[in-house]
C-alpha cells in the first residue's frame, strides 16, 4: 500500500488527440511560429470536431484569458500547449467555451473547451490547431502520427519522453 504512494509518476506517455480530424504535420501549419517548431515540436490537427478534450492526464496549468489556447502538465512534468486555431487570440474568446479552469486535475478524453469551428472559419480565422511540446529541452517527441483521421481522446498523436 505505502509503495505505491511513493511510486514515482511516469515521465514517458503517448499524447492523444484532443480534437477530431485530419492530423497535418506542423511543418504545414500555415504560421512560421508553428511551422518553424519556434515555440516547440509536436503536429496540428485540422479539426472536424468541436469537442476538445484533454491528451493527456495532468493538470491544467492555463486557460488563456483569450479562451483560445490551453496548456497542460503531463504527471511526468511535459509541458502540453492545445492552441485552437490561428491568430485566434484576436477573436478575445469569440468562439471559445471553456470547460475547465487553471489548476484543475484532468484525464485523457476529459473535456476541456467547445472549438466553435464554424463560428472561428466565419470570422476569417483558420482552425488548424497545434498540439506543442512546450518543453523540448527536457522531453523529446517521437512516433509522431503522419497524416490521418482521428477521434478525440482516441488517437495517439506522438510519444512524449524525458530526456
Amino acid at each position: 500500500m505505502l509503495k505505491n504512494l511513493f511510486k514515482k509518476k511516469e515521465a514517458n506517455s503517448d499524447l492523444m488527440a484532443p480534437l477530431t480530424g485530419k492530423v497535418i504535420p506542423l511543418e504545414q501549419v500555415p504560421d512560421q511560429v508553428f511551422s518553424q517548431k519556434m515555440m516547440g515540436d509536436g503536429v496540428a490537427i485540422e479539426p472536424t470536431g468541436k469537442q476538445v478534450v484533454s491528451p493527456v492526464d495532468g493538470e491544467v496549468v492555463d486557460v488563456f484569458k483569450t479562451k483560445h489556447a490551453i496548456s497542460l502538465k503531463t504527471d511526468g512534468g511535459a509541458e502540453i500547449l492545445v492552441h485552437m486555431g490561428l491568430e485566434t487570440v484576436e477573436l478575445d474568446g469569440k468562439g471559445f467555451d471553456m470547460q475547465v479552469e487553471n489548476g484543475q486535475k484532468v484525464k485523457k478524453g476529459d473535456p476541456l473547451a467547445t472549438f466553435d469551428i464554424d463560428t472561428v472559419a466565419a470570422e476569417g480565422y483558420k482552425t488548424v490547431t497545434p498540439i506543442i511540446l512546450l518543453n523540448g529541452e527536457d522531453f523529446a517527441v517521437s512516433n509522431v502520427a503522419s497524416e490521418q483521421d482521428v477521434a478525440a481522446g482516441e488517437g495517439v498523436l506522438f510519444h512524449v519522453e524525458k530526456k
